[in-house]
């Protein structure tokens, strides 16, 4: 079994003992374990012990690696989604960060985790993504989002107008900040911040939800996700933010984006005692009141 580790750069030496605990446990179950060229960089400055096989960067990874852990938290998966692209390789995220609605494995539970992966005690959760398009091609093939796809004003410009059409058909003109396309995954994220739905991943559904609208009878929206999303987009200010994910874009003319579902989907692992609830309840605290004891 191939298992490939990838992670962003920690600059608190607390996780160490976390990743090192990580790779001892693959080696109990002599899995073969291929570390990113990113988190290589870190750890041969930092546990130079650990041994590994570096994955190139030019390495066809579909097909060879069966699956990846990622180290760090929900950012560092999204990151992921851009390396594994439409390669169907399962994921599984180890918490390192603070919520963890995505990298759902706590650092407690490293062990039986790594024990359930190595052994397939799971099930693969597909999760949908979208893709924006436009002429300018601005995010290139990496096009795709896990999340959310944003239009965003500057931190230092007036609100924009986003002018949205469904399928076609002239929907509204948002005033505000900006406007979120989310996915069922993402509605747990900076949608849900902003006063969107939680949405089940099953669901095959698409949220709609603005950033600080000027109109107050402007809600967020639910969509199928069969739709296509047009997107015309004013500012006074002259230049605005797209965001796809983790990936940031600054647009300084008048674009038309179109929003719709990928051609693939992520394979999220889900363990075997795990459930959409019980994360939907960990993370969020439900449950908790004292009422309930």
């Amino acid at each position: 079994m191939k298992i490939a580790i990838y992670g962003r750069q920690f600059n608190d030496p607390v996780v160490l003992p976390f990743i090192q605990q990580v790779f001892d446990n693959l080696s109990l179950h002599h899995v073969d374990i291929y570390v990113h060229h990113q988190l290589h960089n870190y750890l041969k400055d930092n546990l130079s012990t650990i041994q590994y096989k570096v994955l190139d960067p030019n390495d066809k990874i579909k097909g060879f690696i069966d699956l990846f852990i990622t180290l760090g938290g929900d950012g560092t998966l999204l990151d992921m989604v851009s390396l594994i692209h439409d390669s169907g390789i399962p994921v599984i995220g180890i918490n390192f960060g603070r919520l963890g609605f995505l990298a759902s494995i706590n650092k407690s539970d490293i062990e039986a985790a790594i024990h359930a992966v190595v052994t397939q005690q799971f099930t693969l959760d597909n999760r949908e993504l979208i893709c924006i398009n436009s002429d300018a091609e601005i995010f290139g093939k990496d096009n795709f989002a896990l999340n959310d796809i944003t239009i965003h004003k500057r931190d230092d410009s007036a609100m924009i107008t986003t002018h949205v059409f469904l399928n076609g058909e002239f929907l509204n003109s948002y005033w505000g900040d900006g406007i979120i396309i989310s996915t069922a995954t993402g509605s747990t994220a900076y949608s849900l911040s902003c006063g969107g739905p939680i949405i089940f991943p099953e669901s095959k559904s698409l949220v709609l939800t603005p950033v600080s609208p000027h109109n107050l009878n402007v809600r967020p929206i639910v969509l199928p996700d069969t739709c296509v999303l047009s997107f015309d987009v004013e500012s006074r200010g002259g230049n605005y933010l797209v965001s796809c994910d983790s990936r940031t874009a600054a647009v300084d003319k008048t674009i038309r984006f179109k929003v719709n579902k990928a051609g693939f989907d992520l394979n999220l692992i889900r363990l075997n005692n795990e459930s959409y609830l019980s994360t939907l309840r960990n993370k969020l605290l439900w449950g908790l009141d004292a009422r309930n004891y």
